[in-house]
């Protein structure tokens, strides 16, 4: 499956990284590649710099992945790039976001009605962003059709790891995870970071 990983500048690390470390363990089932608007070299808020590829140069993806992060509060407003996310989540088997990342899947209207959550810390902007989602302020991750939305920035590796284990069983994503001696929560519901 080939994956494709939208980066825009001042994108959070390891909204990236955390499920490219999951994913690119698997390098038989999944192939990743890094894209942009506008390609060539995109920063990190941690200043992490990675060459991408135009986004228009793809025409489809198994895995569209879009991380969130500071950035995000500007690409909200880039008409063109908010159309080729609506584009390319339209035509990908799976659309995985974390953390703000939903934000920016939530304003091509495609999540409307659909459950979705995003970080506690950003919750109240990205639920103004688009309304007609269905947000879940208490969800480690979600997932609806398609869709797997994940909270703030380490949940995403939680929600790689039940990406993995829905398509290839548990035993895999299980196997992931003790190579990478992580503590996988694999309860969606078990969200020790929400506060009433």
């Amino acid at each position: 499956m080939n994956v494709v990983v939208l980066l825009f500048d001042h994108f959070e690390t390891l909204d990236v990284f955390g499920p490219v470390e999951i994913l690119g363990r698997l390098p038989e089932q999944f192939e990743i590649e890094y894209y942009s608007l506008a390609g060539g070299v995109i920063n990190s808020t941690q200043g992490v710099q990675i060459a991408t590829r135009m986004l228009k140069e793809i025409p489809t993806a198994d895995v569209f992945l879009i991380p969130g992060g500071k950035g995000t509060r500007q690409e909200i407003y880039n008409e063109e790039l908010i159309e080729c996310i609506g584009l390319l989540s339209r035509s990908s088997c799976y659309v995985l976001t974390v953390c703000t990342g939903s934000a920016l899947v939530a304003k091509t209207t495609l999540l409307d009605q659909k459950t979705a959550t995003s970080h506690k810390r950003a919750f109240d902007w990205v639920m103004s962003v688009r309304p007609e989602v269905n947000w879940k302020r208490k969800a480690r991750w979600t997932v609806d059709g398609k869709y797997y939305t994940s909270s703030g920035i380490s949940a995403g590796m939680d929600m790689a790891l039940a990406f993995v284990r829905d398509l290839l069983g548990e035993e895999i994503a299980g196997r992931v995870a003790a190579e990478m001696e992580y503590v996988w929560n694999k309860d969606p519901e078990n969200d020790l970071f929400y506060t009433e």
